[in-house]
């Protein structure tokens, strides 16, 4: 399977089987000032209803969206979504997210979306093992890079994309990715926005910083 970063917390997660899943995708206004979402898809991954998480109509192809707690089947692929919160406030300050975990070729992926809090014991449970973990770091609005380490540590993913950081074109009071990275081994920057991955041969504990490609 490959991974896409098209930036803020949207991916394009592309099955062997040529089946694409969309995350999260934004809209483009004046504190994101990315590229315009273009991208085809089979399924759409919505964490929550902020304008720059839930642009479904951006992505073109008719897509099955897939929203809310429960598990869901869609175009083959099983989606377990898992209540959270968008603040430490149980929603009181932004809102209800849904983690989002789900399987490609193999490959156990958790999109945590804008989740804004340090996991129970009982979600780490539900979300279970995970070799791709999604994770926001930028903090103000999600987790600071403090607790999504908390969150990283607990869940212990084969290997972890930061998203939903600072940059040049996010204008949001949020961190860049540096904080969360301070301290850590096994980090990889890499010059593209993609990432393939095989089930059978993972790395361990790597965290992978990709280049937003509509940045």
């Amino acid at each position: 399977m490959k991974v896409k970063y098209l930036a803020h917390a949207c991916f394009v997660i592309t099955a062997d089987s040529g089946v694409r899943v969309i995350t999260d995708p934004y809209t483009v206004g004046e504190a994101l000032t990315y590229g315009a979402i273009e991208e085809a898809a089979e399924v759409v991954v919505v964490s929550h209803d902020h304008g720059d998480h839930n642009n479904v109509a951006a992505v073109t192809g008719k897509p099955v969206v897939v929203k809310g707690g429960g598990l869901t089947k869609a175009k083959g692929i099983g989606f377990k979504g898992i209540p959270s919160y968008h603040d430490e406030s149980r929603g009181g300050e932004r809102g209800e997210n849904t983690i989002f975990c789900f399987t490609v070729d193999g490959v156990r992926v958790c999109h945590l979306g804008d989740l804004g809090h340090d996991l129970s014991k009982e979600q780490v449970a539900e979300v279970g093992p995970v070799d791709l973990l999604l994770v926001p770091v930028g903090g103000f609005y999600t987790m600071d890079a403090s607790v999504a380490s908390a969150v990283w540590q607990k869940l212990s993913p084969r290997v972890t994309v930061p998203m939903h950081y600072k940059t040049a074109k996010c204008g949001y009071p949020i961190a860049g990715v540096d904080a969360f990275l301070k301290g850590k081994k096994k980090v990889r920057r890499l010059e593209g926005s993609e990432l393939a991955l095989n089930a059978a041969r993972l790395p361990a504990g790597e965290i992978v910083v990709l280049r937003p490609a509509l940045a």
